[in-house]
């Protein structure tokens, strides 16, 4: 599995709109499955433009469930659909253009599920599956599509390996195309091993990063768009970045100018700021900050990271604190300044995603088993808590499909 469940026992903050109860939650799961209606803040709302709404599909911790739920950007409204496929789901991605949904199993053999998405009604239909690994060991962490190459890459946190895998024109999958091992360990128990966590090509298509959760480094490989394959460096070559010992690498994200690299590291909890050397594929230390409150005791544990589509804003959400931190960057230097701390109105923020229109990001808070909107401010970047929620047991993603 990516991660052991995390729940710190020792920080339950509420935010200003409160945290929804056991008791709350499960009235509000049954009453919404009864009649379908928006779960919000706001009063009932009116459809989108068109009768057009997106719709967003949310992975589930050891649940074994898909839920899909509707979201009316104008009228800021979330709507339940419920659960719409029993199946392991540790991540979660949509195809860019298709209608299809990719779902990442937590049991060994790293299995990828292929579904086609009924987008009238949000139920899915699976249509394919594949086995990314030949050993009896995997748990996928995390999948992204590299669009040009139409290619899926998957990390795969047990077994530290990544693959690349062709997808078809219908959005189906072929045979894997690469996998590449990790090698290394860090200090910390959880260490004892590569954990690969995530995948995710440079903006030339050549290169792609992985930060490995167990060996404290980013390794950068080869990546080939026509073939679809990648090819592994020397570990401890310069195409390998290496962190503090104990850090815990977990993801990456590229500014929009393709110079600067931001790294989340889940154990320190901490971001830095990279620059890139797209010529040779080498990453090097700017900056570091820490996602902790100053004088934070407890537990560390940082768990997401998203760039704005301007890249004037840095987003990260810190579960031993229950907190989403914002960052602002410089357009010159690429470095970050904090702009704003606020809590994530549940508990363990596990995983968002930002909105494509830019104007709202998606909280899945796991051991709150809630999923909550916050409305971006474009000018300043900041957060607000709209008071919506969704239920949904154990949420460890979300990803969107837009039709």
């Amino acid at each position: 599995m990516s991660d052991s469940p995390y729940v710190p026992s020792a920080l339950r903050p509420r935010s200003r709109t409160g945290t929804p109860s056991r008791r709350t939650f499960l009235g509000a799961l049954a009453a919404s499955a009864a009649a379908g209606v928006p779960l919000s803040a706001a009063p009932p709302a009116e459809a989108a433009p068109n009768g057009v709404a997106d719709l967003l599909y949310v992975g589930t911790w050891g649940v074994g469930q898909v839920h899909a739920l509707r979201f009316d950007p104008v009228r800021a409204t979330m709507t339940p659909v419920g659960p719409v496929a029993q199946v392991s789901s540790n991540w979660v991605v949509a195809h860019p253009t298709e209608a299809v949904l990719y779902v990442a199993g937590g049991e060994p053999g790293g299995i990828i599920r292929v579904f086609r998405i009924d987008t009238a009604s949000g139920a899915l239909h699976q249509f394919g599956e594949i086995e990314t690994e030949s050993t009896p060991v995997g748990g996928l962490a995390y999948m992204g599509v590299d669009v040009r190459s139409k290619t899926l890459l998957a990390a795969d946190f047990p077994a530290g390996t990544v693959v690349s895998v062709p997808i078809g024109r219908d959005g189906g999958l072929g045979a894997v195309a690469s996998r590449v091992q990790d090698t290394g360990s860090g200090p910390h128990p959880r260490q004892q091993g590569p954990h690969a966590h995530h995948v995710v090509t440079d903006p030339s298509g050549r290169f792609a990063l992985v930060p490995d959760f167990g060996a404290d480094r980013v390794f950068v490989h080869r990546f080939d768009r026509d073939t679809r394959v990648l090819s592994a460096g020397t570990p401890d070559g310069s195409r390998a970045y290496a962190t503090a010992p104990g850090s815990g690498p977990r993801r990456v994200s590229f500014h929009p100018n393709g110079r600067t690299v931001y790294l989340l590291n889940e154990l320190t909890a901490d971001i830095q700021a990279l620059d890139w050397n797209a010529d040779d594929g080498v990453l090097t230390h700017l900056q570091s900050l820490s996602t902790d409150a100053p004088g934070h005791t407890g537990a560390t544990s940082a768990a997401e990271l998203a760039i704005s589509r301007d890249g004037r804003f840095v987003y990260t959400s810190n579960r031993g604190e229950n907190t989403l931190v914002v960052f602002s960057t410089d357009r010159r230097t690429g470095l970050l300044t904090q702009v704003q701390r606020t809590p994530c109105a549940g508990l363990v923020p596990w995983s968002f995603s930002l909105h494509p229109g830019g104007r709202w990001l998606f909280v899945a808070n796991q051991a709150g088993n809630t999923v909550n909107l916050f409305s971006v401010d474009p000018g300043s970047g900041q957060l607000t808590d709209t008071g919506a929620f969704v239920p949904v047991p154990k949420p460890d993603c979300i990803t969107f499909s837009r039709r």
